[in-house]
Protein backbone atom coordinates (compact mmCIF):
# COMPACT_ATOMS: atom_id res chain seq x y z
CA UNK A 1 0.00 0.00 0.00
CA UNK A 2 1.34 3.64 -1.30
CA UNK A 3 2.34 6.02 1.50
CA UNK A 4 0.92 9.06 0.91
CA UNK A 5 1.87 12.44 3.16
CA UNK A 6 0.07 15.75 1.64
CA UNK A 7 1.57 19.15 2.82
CA UNK A 8 4.91 18.71 4.13
CA UNK A 9 6.61 21.56 4.41
CA UNK A 10 10.77 21.05 3.40
CA UNK A 11 12.74 23.26 4.80
CA UNK A 12 15.25 25.14 2.63
CA UNK A 13 18.47 27.22 3.99
CA UNK A 14 20.90 28.96 2.55
CA UNK A 15 18.56 31.15 0.28
CA UNK A 16 18.67 35.16 0.09
CA UNK A 17 14.75 35.61 1.34
CA UNK A 18 11.64 34.46 2.65
CA UNK A 19 10.88 30.91 0.85
CA UNK A 20 8.33 28.07 1.83
CA UNK A 21 8.29 24.87 -0.18
CA UNK A 22 5.22 22.08 0.36
CA UNK A 23 5.42 19.25 -1.04
CA UNK A 24 3.08 15.85 -1.37
CA UNK A 25 5.02 12.84 -1.11
CA UNK A 26 3.69 9.51 -2.26
CA UNK A 27 6.07 6.60 -1.60
CA UNK A 28 9.33 8.53 -0.45
CA UNK A 29 9.27 10.47 -4.51
CA UNK A 30 7.57 14.12 -4.42
CA UNK A 31 4.35 14.02 -6.36
CA UNK A 32 3.48 17.74 -6.40
CA UNK A 33 4.99 21.11 -5.08
CA UNK A 34 3.62 24.39 -4.55
CA UNK A 35 6.37 27.10 -3.65
CA UNK A 36 5.75 30.17 -1.69
CA UNK A 37 7.83 33.51 -1.39
CA UNK A 38 6.42 34.61 2.10
CA UNK A 39 7.29 38.45 1.96
CA UNK A 40 6.33 41.02 0.24
CA UNK A 41 8.28 43.54 -1.75
CA UNK A 42 6.19 46.29 -2.56
CA UNK A 43 8.86 48.46 -4.38
CA UNK A 44 6.85 49.06 -7.32
CA UNK A 45 4.72 51.07 -5.42
CA UNK A 46 7.23 52.72 -3.48
CA UNK A 47 8.25 54.63 -6.57
CA UNK A 48 5.42 55.61 -8.08
CA UNK A 49 5.11 59.21 -7.94
CA UNK A 50 9.10 59.88 -7.38
CA UNK A 51 11.33 61.94 -9.68
CA UNK A 52 13.00 59.74 -12.49
CA UNK A 53 16.10 59.24 -11.44
CA UNK A 54 15.30 57.80 -7.91
CA UNK A 55 15.02 54.39 -10.04
CA UNK A 56 18.61 54.63 -9.87
CA UNK A 57 18.70 54.69 -5.69
CA UNK A 58 16.19 52.94 -4.52
CA UNK A 59 15.73 49.81 -6.40
CA UNK A 60 19.16 48.57 -5.94
CA UNK A 61 18.52 48.43 -2.40
CA UNK A 62 16.09 45.63 -3.84
CA UNK A 63 18.92 42.87 -2.88
CA UNK A 64 22.50 43.14 -1.58
CA UNK A 65 23.44 40.25 -3.25
CA UNK A 66 23.22 41.78 -6.73
CA UNK A 67 22.22 45.61 -6.40
CA UNK A 68 24.40 46.64 -9.65
CA UNK A 69 22.35 44.07 -12.00
CA UNK A 70 19.18 46.75 -10.55
CA UNK A 71 20.38 49.75 -11.00
CA UNK A 72 21.48 48.48 -14.66
CA UNK A 73 18.26 47.65 -15.74
CA UNK A 74 16.52 51.10 -13.92
CA UNK A 75 19.55 53.33 -15.86
CA UNK A 76 18.83 51.38 -19.03
CA UNK A 77 15.16 52.04 -18.91
CA UNK A 78 15.83 56.04 -18.46
CA UNK A 79 18.26 55.44 -21.76
CA UNK A 80 15.54 54.27 -23.70
CA UNK A 81 13.28 56.91 -22.49
CA UNK A 82 16.13 59.66 -23.19
CA UNK A 83 17.14 58.02 -26.90
CA UNK A 84 20.87 58.68 -25.67
CA UNK A 85 23.33 55.67 -26.22
CA UNK A 86 25.78 55.96 -23.76
CA UNK A 87 29.92 56.59 -24.82
CA UNK A 88 32.19 53.50 -25.18
CA UNK A 89 33.62 54.29 -21.81
CA UNK A 90 30.32 54.04 -20.44
CA UNK A 91 29.38 50.80 -21.49
CA UNK A 92 32.90 49.10 -20.57
CA UNK A 93 32.75 50.72 -17.25
CA UNK A 94 29.47 49.18 -16.53
CA UNK A 95 29.78 45.86 -18.00
CA UNK A 96 33.22 45.06 -15.57
CA UNK A 97 31.39 46.05 -12.56
CA UNK A 98 28.68 43.71 -13.87
CA UNK A 99 31.00 40.85 -14.45
CA UNK A 100 32.79 41.35 -10.88
CA UNK A 101 29.39 41.14 -9.34
CA UNK A 102 28.01 38.32 -11.15
CA UNK A 103 31.40 36.08 -10.64
CA UNK A 104 31.56 36.70 -7.06
CA UNK A 105 27.79 35.91 -6.73
CA UNK A 106 28.53 32.43 -8.79
CA UNK A 107 31.91 31.51 -6.80
CA UNK A 108 30.08 32.63 -3.33
CA UNK A 109 26.82 30.64 -4.54
CA UNK A 110 28.70 27.44 -5.43
CA UNK A 111 31.16 27.34 -2.45
CA UNK A 112 29.42 29.01 0.40
CA UNK A 113 25.47 28.11 -0.60
CA UNK A 114 25.44 24.56 -2.61
CA UNK A 115 28.28 22.67 -2.04
CA UNK A 116 27.64 22.72 1.98
CA UNK A 117 24.65 20.28 1.18
CA UNK A 118 27.19 18.16 0.61
CA UNK A 119 28.86 18.22 4.19
CA UNK A 120 25.37 16.78 5.85
CA UNK A 121 26.36 13.75 7.53
CA UNK A 122 22.74 12.03 7.56
CA UNK A 123 22.53 12.03 3.96
CA UNK A 124 26.41 11.50 2.70
CA UNK A 125 28.32 9.95 5.72
CA UNK A 126 28.97 7.06 3.58
CA UNK A 127 29.54 9.03 0.40
CA UNK A 128 33.01 7.86 -0.50
CA UNK A 129 33.73 11.91 -0.74
CA UNK A 130 32.29 12.91 2.43
CA UNK A 131 35.22 13.70 4.09
CA UNK A 132 36.64 15.94 1.88
CA UNK A 133 33.63 17.54 1.29
CA UNK A 134 33.82 18.82 5.23
CA UNK A 135 37.48 19.73 4.68
CA UNK A 136 36.19 21.68 1.81
CA UNK A 137 32.94 23.11 2.63
CA UNK A 138 32.11 22.94 6.31
CA UNK A 139 30.83 26.40 6.91
CA UNK A 140 33.26 29.22 7.98
CA UNK A 141 35.96 25.89 8.54
CA UNK A 142 36.46 24.68 5.46
CA UNK A 143 39.75 25.45 2.73
CA UNK A 144 37.52 26.42 0.14
CA UNK A 145 35.04 28.34 1.56
CA UNK A 146 37.88 30.35 3.37
CA UNK A 147 39.50 30.92 0.17
CA UNK A 148 36.74 32.30 -1.65
CA UNK A 149 35.33 34.35 0.72
CA UNK A 150 39.18 35.78 0.66
CA UNK A 151 39.18 36.02 -3.34
CA UNK A 152 35.88 37.31 -4.27
CA UNK A 153 36.38 39.84 -1.34
CA UNK A 154 39.10 41.23 -2.92
CA UNK A 155 37.16 40.68 -7.09
CA UNK A 156 34.33 43.48 -6.12
CA UNK A 157 36.93 45.94 -4.95
CA UNK A 158 36.72 46.52 -8.52
CA UNK A 159 33.23 47.80 -8.20
CA UNK A 160 34.27 49.71 -5.45
CA UNK A 161 36.84 51.32 -7.43
CA UNK A 162 34.52 52.06 -10.44
CA UNK A 163 31.33 52.89 -8.60
CA UNK A 164 32.78 54.06 -5.25
CA UNK A 165 31.07 51.83 -3.21
CA UNK A 166 29.70 47.80 -2.91
CA UNK A 167 26.76 47.14 -2.47
CA UNK A 168 24.34 50.12 -3.59
CA UNK A 169 26.32 52.04 -5.87
CA UNK A 170 24.91 54.64 -8.33
CA UNK A 171 27.34 55.71 -10.46
CA UNK A 172 25.44 54.48 -13.43
CA UNK A 173 23.23 57.36 -14.67
CA UNK A 174 21.58 58.17 -17.45
CA UNK A 175 23.84 58.92 -20.82
CA UNK A 176 26.70 56.72 -18.92
CA UNK A 177 28.69 57.04 -15.66
CA UNK A 178 29.58 59.64 -13.13
CA UNK A 179 33.29 59.56 -13.30
CA UNK A 180 36.02 57.35 -14.88
CA UNK A 181 38.86 56.19 -12.57
CA UNK A 182 42.56 57.31 -13.12
CA UNK A 183 45.30 55.37 -14.82
CA UNK A 184 46.37 54.10 -11.32
CA UNK A 185 43.43 53.01 -10.13
CA UNK A 186 42.53 51.11 -13.73
CA UNK A 187 45.61 49.42 -13.37
CA UNK A 188 44.68 47.83 -9.67
CA UNK A 189 41.86 46.66 -11.50
CA UNK A 190 43.25 45.07 -14.36
CA UNK A 191 45.70 43.47 -11.38
CA UNK A 192 42.93 42.63 -8.87
CA UNK A 193 41.02 41.04 -12.38
CA UNK A 194 44.51 39.50 -13.78
CA UNK A 195 45.08 37.70 -9.73
CA UNK A 196 41.38 36.11 -9.47
CA UNK A 197 41.85 34.31 -13.18
CA UNK A 198 45.13 32.72 -11.66
CA UNK A 199 43.02 31.46 -8.77
CA UNK A 200 39.71 30.71 -10.75
CA UNK A 201 42.02 28.94 -13.44
CA UNK A 202 44.60 26.96 -11.30
CA UNK A 203 41.77 25.98 -8.27
CA UNK A 204 37.71 26.61 -9.64
CA UNK A 205 38.79 24.81 -12.86
CA UNK A 206 42.35 23.25 -12.61
CA UNK A 207 43.01 24.00 -16.43
CA UNK A 208 43.63 27.09 -18.41
CA UNK A 209 40.30 28.64 -19.26
CA UNK A 210 41.01 27.80 -23.38
CA UNK A 211 41.59 24.36 -21.87
CA UNK A 212 38.36 24.40 -20.53
CA UNK A 213 36.71 25.51 -23.32
CA UNK A 214 37.52 23.09 -25.89
CA UNK A 215 35.20 20.78 -23.30
CA UNK A 216 32.62 20.46 -25.84
CA UNK A 217 30.64 17.01 -25.36
CA UNK A 218 29.61 14.89 -22.25
CA UNK A 219 32.31 12.70 -23.54
CA UNK A 220 34.80 15.22 -23.61
CA UNK A 221 33.82 16.07 -19.92
CA UNK A 222 34.26 12.58 -19.06
CA UNK A 223 37.99 12.31 -20.56
CA UNK A 224 38.88 16.01 -19.09
CA UNK A 225 38.19 15.02 -15.60
CA UNK A 226 40.46 11.65 -16.33
CA UNK A 227 43.08 13.36 -17.47
CA UNK A 228 44.97 15.68 -14.80
CA UNK A 229 44.66 15.51 -11.03
CA UNK A 230 44.71 18.98 -11.39
CA UNK A 231 40.93 19.02 -12.91
CA UNK A 232 40.14 15.88 -10.89
CA UNK A 233 40.79 17.90 -7.47
CA UNK A 234 39.81 21.40 -8.72
CA UNK A 235 36.51 22.55 -7.28
CA UNK A 236 34.93 21.78 -10.57
CA UNK A 237 35.97 18.17 -10.77
CA UNK A 238 35.55 17.69 -6.90
CA UNK A 239 31.95 19.35 -7.95
CA UNK A 240 31.44 17.02 -10.37
CA UNK A 241 32.92 13.42 -8.73
CA UNK A 242 30.34 14.34 -5.70
CA UNK A 243 27.15 14.92 -7.80
CA UNK A 244 27.57 12.07 -10.10
CA UNK A 245 28.18 9.38 -6.81
CA UNK A 246 25.56 11.36 -5.57
CA UNK A 247 22.88 11.10 -8.50
CA UNK A 248 22.56 15.01 -8.77
CA UNK A 249 22.41 14.22 -12.58
CA UNK A 250 19.38 12.18 -12.46
CA UNK A 251 16.76 14.30 -10.72
CA UNK A 252 16.04 18.60 -10.75
CA UNK A 253 14.52 18.39 -14.84
CA UNK A 254 12.41 21.64 -14.99
CA UNK A 255 10.46 22.84 -17.61
CA UNK A 256 12.22 22.37 -20.32
CA UNK A 257 11.48 26.43 -21.18
CA UNK A 258 14.30 28.39 -21.18
CA UNK A 259 14.63 32.77 -21.07
CA UNK A 260 17.86 35.36 -21.05
CA UNK A 261 17.19 38.44 -21.35
CA UNK A 262 20.97 39.04 -22.55
CA UNK A 263 23.97 41.42 -21.22
CA UNK A 264 26.84 42.96 -21.31
CA UNK A 265 25.60 45.69 -24.54
CA UNK A 266 28.94 45.99 -26.60
CA UNK A 267 30.77 49.55 -27.24
CA UNK A 268 30.86 51.05 -30.79
CA UNK A 269 34.50 49.60 -31.02
CA UNK A 270 35.50 46.50 -29.32
CA UNK A 271 37.53 43.51 -29.92
CA UNK A 272 34.87 41.31 -28.12
CA UNK A 273 32.99 38.45 -30.19
CA UNK A 274 29.80 37.89 -28.96
CA UNK A 275 29.71 34.64 -27.23
CA UNK A 276 27.09 32.67 -29.43
CA UNK A 277 28.96 33.46 -31.98
CA UNK A 278 32.44 32.25 -30.74
CA UNK A 279 30.56 28.97 -30.65
CA UNK A 280 28.49 29.08 -33.95
CA UNK A 281 30.52 27.61 -36.87
CA UNK A 282 28.52 28.32 -39.58
CA UNK A 283 28.99 31.96 -39.38
CA UNK A 284 31.90 33.12 -37.39
CA UNK A 285 32.47 36.25 -36.63
CA UNK A 286 28.97 37.68 -37.79
CA UNK A 287 28.21 40.46 -35.38
CA UNK A 288 24.13 40.19 -35.64
CA UNK A 289 23.91 40.46 -31.74
CA UNK A 290 25.84 43.57 -29.59
CA UNK A 291 25.85 41.89 -26.43
CA UNK A 292 27.82 39.46 -24.88
CA UNK A 293 25.49 36.87 -23.62
CA UNK A 294 22.93 36.54 -26.40
CA UNK A 295 18.59 36.98 -25.13
CA UNK A 296 16.35 34.61 -26.44
CA UNK A 297 13.57 31.79 -25.42
CA UNK A 298 14.08 28.65 -26.20
CA UNK A 299 12.90 25.00 -25.34
CA UNK A 300 14.93 22.17 -25.02
CA UNK A 301 18.29 23.35 -26.97
CA UNK A 302 16.75 25.30 -30.01
CA UNK A 303 17.22 29.54 -29.31
CA UNK A 304 14.67 31.60 -30.92
CA UNK A 305 15.14 35.31 -30.74
CA UNK A 306 13.42 36.79 -27.77
CA UNK A 307 9.84 38.77 -28.25
CA UNK A 308 9.35 41.12 -25.25
CA UNK A 309 5.66 41.87 -26.09
CA UNK A 310 5.27 38.06 -25.05
CA UNK A 311 5.87 38.32 -21.75
CA UNK A 312 3.52 38.65 -19.14
CA UNK A 313 2.68 38.44 -15.51
CA UNK A 314 -0.12 36.16 -13.85
CA UNK A 315 -1.75 36.84 -10.72
CA UNK A 316 -3.60 34.06 -10.59
CA UNK A 317 -1.92 32.04 -7.90
CA UNK A 318 -0.06 34.99 -5.93
CA UNK A 319 -1.45 37.58 -3.63
CA UNK A 320 -2.11 40.77 -5.86
CA UNK A 321 -5.36 41.68 -7.58
CA UNK A 322 -5.61 43.06 -11.23
CA UNK A 323 -9.05 43.46 -13.03
CA UNK A 324 -7.15 41.10 -15.41
CA UNK A 325 -5.26 38.01 -14.25
CA UNK A 326 -2.01 38.02 -16.75
CA UNK A 327 -0.83 41.44 -18.05
CA UNK A 328 2.77 42.56 -19.78
CA UNK A 329 4.86 44.42 -17.45
CA UNK A 330 3.85 47.83 -19.00
CA UNK A 331 0.45 47.22 -18.08
CA UNK A 332 0.67 45.82 -14.53
CA UNK A 333 -0.04 46.59 -11.30
CA UNK A 334 1.38 45.60 -7.79
CA UNK A 335 -1.95 45.87 -5.80
CA UNK A 336 -1.76 43.32 -2.42
CA UNK A 337 -4.34 41.48 -2.04
CA UNK A 338 -3.69 38.99 0.97
CA UNK A 339 -6.51 35.99 1.29
CA UNK A 340 -5.26 33.94 3.80
CA UNK A 341 -5.23 30.40 3.18
CA UNK A 342 -8.23 30.86 1.21
CA UNK A 343 -8.71 30.12 -2.70
CA UNK A 344 -5.54 29.36 -4.72
CA UNK A 345 -3.59 32.06 -4.02
CA UNK A 346 -0.33 31.03 -2.32
CA UNK A 347 2.72 33.42 -2.77
CA UNK A 348 3.85 36.97 -2.92
CA UNK A 349 5.93 35.95 -5.87
CA UNK A 350 3.69 36.59 -9.32
CA UNK A 351 4.14 34.11 -12.50
CA UNK A 352 6.03 35.78 -15.28
CA UNK A 353 5.16 33.82 -18.05
CA UNK A 354 6.90 33.84 -22.35
CA UNK A 355 4.12 33.71 -24.21
CA UNK A 356 1.82 31.99 -21.07
CA UNK A 357 4.41 29.08 -20.58
CA UNK A 358 6.78 28.99 -17.60
CA UNK A 359 10.49 29.57 -18.69
CA UNK A 360 13.94 28.83 -16.64
CA UNK A 361 16.36 31.47 -16.51
CA UNK A 362 19.71 31.77 -15.56
CA UNK A 363 23.30 30.46 -16.18
CA UNK A 364 21.97 27.20 -17.84
CA UNK A 365 19.73 29.32 -19.65
CA UNK A 366 22.72 31.36 -20.96
CA UNK A 367 24.51 28.68 -22.14
CA UNK A 368 21.90 27.29 -24.45
CA UNK A 369 21.30 30.78 -26.09
CA UNK A 370 25.07 30.82 -26.26
CA UNK A 371 24.94 27.86 -28.51
CA UNK A 372 27.43 26.69 -25.87
CA UNK A 373 28.08 23.04 -26.99
CA UNK A 374 29.28 20.96 -24.07
CA UNK A 375 25.31 22.31 -22.31
CA UNK A 376 23.70 21.65 -25.54
CA UNK A 377 25.38 17.89 -25.84
CA UNK A 378 24.81 17.14 -22.01
CA UNK A 379 21.21 18.26 -22.23
CA UNK A 380 20.29 16.00 -25.54
CA UNK A 381 22.07 13.35 -23.81
CA UNK A 382 20.02 12.85 -20.29
CA UNK A 383 17.71 16.53 -19.67
CA UNK A 384 18.44 18.97 -17.66
CA UNK A 385 19.13 18.36 -14.11
CA UNK A 386 20.40 19.55 -10.82
CA UNK A 387 24.16 18.62 -11.62
CA UNK A 388 23.85 20.34 -15.07
CA UNK A 389 22.28 23.99 -13.58
CA UNK A 390 25.02 23.93 -11.44
CA UNK A 391 27.89 23.03 -13.07
CA UNK A 392 26.81 25.69 -15.62
CA UNK A 393 26.99 28.65 -12.57
CA UNK A 394 30.58 27.08 -11.43
CA UNK A 395 31.89 27.20 -14.98
CA UNK A 396 29.93 31.21 -16.08
CA UNK A 397 32.94 32.90 -15.23
CA UNK A 398 35.44 31.45 -17.92
CA UNK A 399 33.16 32.85 -20.91
CA UNK A 400 33.33 36.43 -19.08
CA UNK A 401 36.56 37.01 -17.20
CA UNK A 402 38.38 37.61 -21.19
CA UNK A 403 36.18 40.07 -22.28
CA UNK A 404 36.31 41.87 -18.80
CA UNK A 405 39.92 41.79 -19.37
CA UNK A 406 40.13 42.76 -22.88
CA UNK A 407 37.27 45.83 -22.23
CA UNK A 408 39.65 47.03 -19.18
CA UNK A 409 42.65 47.38 -21.87
CA UNK A 410 40.28 49.08 -24.16
CA UNK A 411 39.77 51.59 -21.29
CA UNK A 412 42.93 51.87 -20.22
CA UNK A 413 43.86 52.95 -24.25
CA UNK A 414 41.32 55.31 -24.12
CA UNK A 415 41.29 56.49 -20.37
CA UNK A 416 40.88 60.31 -22.08
CA UNK A 417 37.59 59.41 -24.16
CA UNK A 418 34.55 60.60 -23.29
CA UNK A 419 31.96 58.68 -20.17
CA UNK A 420 29.12 60.56 -19.99
CA UNK A 421 26.49 62.09 -22.54
CA UNK A 422 24.66 65.37 -20.92
CA UNK A 423 20.88 64.09 -20.37
CA UNK A 424 19.13 67.45 -18.81
CA UNK A 425 16.22 66.11 -18.12
CA UNK A 426 14.02 62.81 -18.71
CA UNK A 427 11.31 63.30 -20.92
CA UNK A 428 7.95 61.64 -20.53
CA UNK A 429 7.98 58.28 -21.71
CA UNK A 430 8.17 54.62 -21.11
CA UNK A 431 11.26 52.15 -21.43
CA UNK A 432 12.06 49.09 -20.38
CA UNK A 433 15.79 47.86 -19.11
CA UNK A 434 16.29 44.05 -19.25
CA UNK A 435 19.30 42.99 -18.68
CA UNK A 436 20.78 38.99 -17.64
CA UNK A 437 21.44 39.26 -13.59
CA UNK A 438 23.54 36.67 -11.78
CA UNK A 439 20.74 34.56 -11.27
CA UNK A 440 18.62 35.21 -14.44
CA UNK A 441 16.49 37.49 -16.42
CA UNK A 442 15.78 41.00 -14.80
CA UNK A 443 13.27 43.34 -16.33
CA UNK A 444 12.42 47.15 -14.97
CA UNK A 445 9.75 48.50 -17.05
CA UNK A 446 9.09 52.06 -16.05
CA UNK A 447 6.82 55.12 -17.30
CA UNK A 448 7.38 58.63 -17.06
CA UNK A 449 4.64 61.58 -16.90
CA UNK A 450 4.47 65.08 -15.65
CA UNK A 451 8.26 64.24 -15.21
CA UNK A 452 7.51 61.50 -12.26
CA UNK A 453 7.31 57.79 -12.42
CA UNK A 454 3.56 57.03 -12.90
CA UNK A 455 4.36 53.27 -13.43
CA UNK A 456 7.28 50.87 -12.07
CA UNK A 457 7.19 47.13 -12.93
CA UNK A 458 10.42 44.74 -11.93
CA UNK A 459 10.40 40.90 -12.68
CA UNK A 460 13.14 39.14 -11.03
CA UNK A 461 14.79 36.10 -12.26
CA UNK A 462 13.58 34.27 -9.11
CA UNK A 463 10.10 35.30 -10.11
CA UNK A 464 10.71 32.86 -12.92
CA UNK A 465 12.27 30.23 -11.57
CA UNK A 466 10.21 30.73 -8.30
CA UNK A 467 6.72 31.87 -9.84
CA UNK A 468 3.16 29.70 -8.75
CA UNK A 469 0.66 28.28 -10.42
CA UNK A 470 -0.80 30.52 -13.74
CA UNK A 471 -4.19 30.64 -14.61
CA UNK A 472 -3.47 27.43 -16.93
CA UNK A 473 -2.49 25.59 -13.75
CA UNK A 474 1.38 25.48 -15.15
CA UNK A 475 3.85 24.78 -12.42
CA UNK A 476 6.81 27.07 -11.86
CA UNK A 477 10.06 25.92 -13.39
CA UNK A 478 11.81 24.48 -9.66
CA UNK A 479 8.22 23.46 -8.56
CA UNK A 480 8.47 21.35 -12.11
CA UNK A 481 11.86 20.36 -10.86
CA UNK A 482 11.03 19.03 -7.69
CA UNK A 483 8.36 16.75 -9.02
CA UNK A 484 9.37 12.67 -9.00
CA UNK A 485 12.71 13.78 -6.34
CA UNK A 486 12.89 11.00 -4.55
CA UNK A 487 13.66 11.68 -1.25
CA UNK A 488 15.91 9.04 0.94
CA UNK A 489 14.85 10.36 3.97
CA UNK A 490 11.73 12.45 5.02
CA UNK A 491 13.66 14.30 8.20
CA UNK A 492 16.41 15.31 6.05
CA UNK A 493 14.95 16.40 2.25
CA UNK A 494 18.78 16.77 1.00
CA UNK A 495 17.63 16.01 -2.69
CA UNK A 496 14.90 18.64 -2.84
CA UNK A 497 17.89 21.64 -1.54
CA UNK A 498 19.72 20.49 -4.04
CA UNK A 499 17.03 21.25 -7.02
CA UNK A 500 15.95 24.24 -5.56
CA UNK A 501 20.11 25.84 -4.64
CA UNK A 502 20.65 24.94 -8.23
CA UNK A 503 17.75 27.87 -9.28
CA UNK A 504 20.06 30.26 -6.79
CA UNK A 505 17.03 31.55 -5.45
CA UNK A 506 16.84 35.15 -4.21
CA UNK A 507 14.06 35.82 -2.01
CA UNK A 508 15.91 37.61 1.42
CA UNK A 509 16.51 35.69 4.35
CA UNK A 510 15.54 32.88 6.62
CA UNK A 511 12.62 30.32 5.94
CA UNK A 512 10.15 29.24 8.89
CA UNK A 513 8.61 25.89 8.65
CA UNK A 514 5.05 24.76 9.81
CA UNK A 515 2.51 22.22 9.15
CA UNK A 516 -0.46 22.16 7.48
CA UNK A 517 -2.00 22.76 10.85
CA UNK A 518 -0.06 25.80 11.19
CA UNK A 519 2.13 24.62 14.29
CA UNK A 520 5.62 24.14 13.96
CA UNK A 521 7.01 21.04 12.41
CA UNK A 522 9.33 18.97 14.75
CA UNK A 523 12.92 19.54 14.08
CA UNK A 524 15.15 18.37 11.16
CA UNK A 525 18.52 17.20 10.81
CA UNK A 526 20.70 19.81 12.63
CA UNK A 527 22.20 20.34 9.15
CA UNK A 528 18.93 22.45 8.13
CA UNK A 529 18.31 25.96 9.57
CA UNK A 530 14.85 27.01 10.32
Amino acid sequence: MSQIIKGLNIPVNRVEGDLEVRVDVVDHRIDNAWSAGTMFRGFESMMVGRGPLDGLVITPRICGICSLTHLSAAVTALDSITGITPPDNAIRLRNIALIAETIQSDMRQAILMYMADFTNAQAYRHHPLFKEAVDRYQMLKGTSVLEVIRKTKRLIEVIAIIGGQWPHTSFMVPGGVTSIPDTAKLMQCRLIIEQFKEWFESRVLGCTMERWQAVSSFKDLENWLGESPCHRNSEVGFFLRFAWKAGLDTFGRGTDNYISFGNFPFPRHTGVVPLNQINDKDEPGKRQNLVLTAPGFATGITPRPLDPTKITEDVSAAWFEQEKTTLHPFDGITRPYASGSSGEKYSWVKAPRYNSVPAETGPLAEMIMDKVPLFHDMIQQKGASALIRQLARMVRPASLLPAMGTWLNELMTHRDAPFYTSVKSIPDGEGAGMVQAPRGALGHWVKIKNRKISHYQIITPTAWNGSPRDKNKHPGPWEKALKGVALKNLENPVEAGHVIRSFDPCMVCAVHTLKKDGTPHKKFHTGWTF
